[in-house]
């Protein structure tokens, strides 16, 4: 087939055109007949420094040659007989390949082009309806999206590698922050003097006091805090999360009065914060856990602060207490 193309050069400015790799290898598997074998070389001669085009007879000599050179686009000859193009198409995407694959044809699109599609090509092109330029913006076209598949594919991956990472490493904070509560424990247990356990634990039977390890025993199995306390710190965690320490403060403030009024201490409400803290980083399933361990860290401190500061007024008015001041006029007498 003799056709005439007038070469017009794709627009210097185009992004997509950019975007491309400076060459593009291009495999046309064929037959005998070539198959829209004039539009390939047309393609090649308009862009001969920007398309590299190898020509391939046989459909297993083509796949042979995709399987041990990496190439940017396929053209495929279809040719019902001798080479079947749709069937070509399917077996190579069944095989994971990933290149931008078009095919040409004799047959108008409104035959071809559904068949192409659902056998995994990216388009299809009739070879008497069709120019070089329109095919060059469809390989283009088909390229561009190609890459931005691998792209999508790989930030995909870096993404739930990413967060794989950030659970991991909050499943690490969480296990040493309980490692650290035990052994807060364990000295809590060391350095508490004889005399006060033997005051706060029973005589045994014949007047011997308990062991050591048994008021240790004692003393680690602590009430559990009240279901709605639990509840209560785990709505402020979540808040904390999404709204910060500005306007959380007061709430804060009033729950380290309330803890202190009841003598919890500062391990048994690190304890509640981390078993509030693991049931929400385990609720978050394959979201981002950085944040959330961010600003608990920053609740915890906050908390803690809290704690301190109300545990030390109320030392201060247990060594200084009250003294009600006398009236005027009776200070001499």
């Amino acid at each position: 087939m003799a056709v005439t193309l007038k070469r017009s050069p794709l627009p210097p400015s185009s992004l997509l055109w950019k975007s491309l790799p400076s060459t593009m290898r291009v495999v046309f598997i064929t037959n005998r007949q070539r198959t829209g074998g004039w539009l390939a070389d047309a393609l090649a001669a308009e862009n001969a420094r920007r398309v590299v085009l190898e020509e391939v007879v046989g459909a297993t000599a083509g796949l042979a040659r995709l399987r041990d050179e990496v190439v940017d686009a396929v053209l495929v000859s279809h040719e019902p007989g001798e080479l079947d193009a749709v069937e070509l198409v399917s077996g190579y995407r069944a095989g994971g390949a990933d290149e931008a694959v078009i095919v040409l044809g004799n047959q108008s699109e409104q035959e071809m082009a559904a068949c192409c599609f659902e056998a995994g090509a990216d388009a299809y092109v009739c070879a008497h309806t069709t120019t070089s330029r329109n095919l060059l913006w469809i390989v283009a076209r088909a390229v561009h999206q190609h890459q931005l598949l691998r792209e999508n594919r790989r930030l995909l991956l870096a993404e739930r590698q990413r967060l794989q990472r950030e659970r991991d490493e909050a499943e690490r904070l969480l296990v040493q922050q309980r490692a650290l509560i035990a052994d807060l424990e364990a000295i809590q247990r060391k350095i508490t003097p004889r005399s006060t356990q033997l005051e706060s634990a029973p005589a045994s039977a014949g007047g011997h006091a308990p062991g050591p390890a048994a008021n240790a025993t004692a003393d680690s199995q602590s009430p559990p805090l009240p279901k709605e306390l639990v509840q209560h710190y785990r709505d402020l965690l979540r808040t904390y999360v999404i709204m910060g320490s500005g306007n959380l403060a007061h709430e804060m403030s009033r729950l380290a009065d309330l803890l202190t009024t009841a003598g919890v201490s500062a391990r048994q409400t690190l304890q509640l914060h981390l078993q509030v803290l693991g049931e929400l980083v385990a609720g978050l399933g394959t979201r981002s856990t950085r944040h959330v361990m961010t600003r608990a860290d920053l609740l915890a401190l906050e908390m803690m602060v809290h704690l301190a500061e109300g545990y030390r007024q109320r030392y201060q008015e247990r060594i200084r207490p009250p003294v009600q001041a006398m009236l005027p006029g009776f200070e001499r007498t």
